[in-house]
């Protein structure tokens, strides 16, 4: 394995240092909530060692909301736990696996470090950032064992349709590979999200975590889904040579907050939707902007068509400097430079308002130095 550090993690705010960022829009989740708002007290929890495959009623929640039985789910640390649990027990060096890109990176970089061939398929900004199903399976080759994308997409919050999915699961066992979907954001779609992947067929895999939609990163808890009673002993005993178990207070908590589960979703939704109504009132009313409005999550990739051939360097930092404003730039997802990545929901309501006024002045000014 050879590891690099991806820029998404370098540059991060946590990395950079939030003290410096008054308008951070480059959060790709709710807002980070304490243990008080929650209802949350952990003083009668015994610190024992915490069954390998996760708190029992922990996954049986989790199994609740996803239509597939308790010993389907393996309890990880976070999504990228799981996404590397994955990745290293499905993929060798000689083999291939066909990406969507852009990409959370980590569905990127562990392969890489893994040494395997990648096959990027490109979604484009031109034909709404859909997914491609012809070339997902132009790109299969005989030594193909995983077909990897996301939905909600991160980084532009598209969500494919329900037939798409269906067909890639069809694709994935014609040709005897796994289908990784990383789900991170199903619970945060618009409309009625689609079904958990992994219950759809035992070639598919899903991945989502509790660290996007309920506002608790800091727990460290994800999950594994697969129907494959084969392939969860080896995500098992990847997870055991790991770290054998997982914190039984990440997954104490994580319990109790999917207990509440209905009640937070619903006011998550409530805000979002007036969040979305800022964006598409900014987007309205830039014309050196334009996006593919997302479908589910809280980010999105819009494309700042005003700056096309000119400093993107020089604009992030002179929005920084000069409007306290952070946001994702394309180079985390191997975008061109006039992309960026806003997450809309983490900053409040007036830090929104102001990072986009931000960012509206910010161009201007490049614009006018140039």
């Amino acid at each position: 394995m050879k590891y690099v550090r991806m820029p998404i993690e370098r540059e991060s705010p946590e990395e950079f240092g939030y003290g410096r960022i008054q308008n951070n829009l480059s959060e790709s989740s709710i807002r980070d909530l304490s243990l008080s708002q929650l209802g949350i007290d952990l003083s009668d929890l015994t610190l024992f060692y915490g069954s390998h495959r996760g708190d029992e009623r922990l996954r049986a929640l989790i199994a609740q909301a996803s239509g597939v039985s308790p010993d389907e789910v393996l309890v990880t640390a976070g999504a990228a736990g799981a996404l590397f649990i994955v990745a290293t027990t499905l993929l060798e060096p000689d083999d291939h696996l066909v990406v969507v890109r852009p990409n959370y990176a980590t569905n990127i970089a562990t392969p890489q470090a893994i040494g395997c061939a990648m096959t990027f398929v490109d979604l484009a900004f031109a034909s709404g950032f859909r997914l491609d199903l012809d070339a997902v399976a132009a790109a299969i080759r005989p030594n193909t064992r995983l077909i990897s994308v996301t939905c909600p997409h991160n980084p532009t919050g598209v969500v494919m349709p329900a037939a798409d999915l269906h067909r890639l699961v069809a694709l994935a066992a014609r040709h005897g590979c796994r289908l990784l979907v990383d789900e991170t954001y199903r619970d945060m779609t618009y409309g009625a999200p689609l079904p958990t992947a992994a219950s759809l067929g035992p070639c598919a895999i899903s991945v989502s975590s509790m660290s996007k939609s309920y506002g608790v990163p800091g727990i460290r808890v994800g999950w594994v889904i697969t129907r494959d009673a084969a392939l969860y002993e080896s995500f098992l005993a990847a997870k055991e040579q790991i770290g054998i178990c997982g914190s039984v207070i990440d997954e104490a908590i994580a319990a109790q907050v999917l207990e509440q589960r209905d009640r937070l979703l619903s006011d998550t939704h409530a805000r979002i939707g007036q969040r979305l109504k800022t964006m598409r009132e900014w987007i309205a009313g830039e014309p050196l902007v334009d996006w593919v409005e997302p479908g589910g999550g809280v980010v999105c990739l819009p494309h700042l068509s005003g700056l096309v051939g000119r400093d993107m360097t020089r604009f992030h930092q002179r929005l920084l400097a000069d409007h306290g404003t952070y946001v994702g730039p394309g180079h985390w997802f191997d975008m061109p430079a006039q992309f960026v990545r806003i997450g809309f929901d983490w900053p409040t309501a007036a830090e929104l308002q102001h990072g986009l006024a931000g960012i509206s002045a910010a161009m201007r000014a490049e614009l006018a130095a140039s």
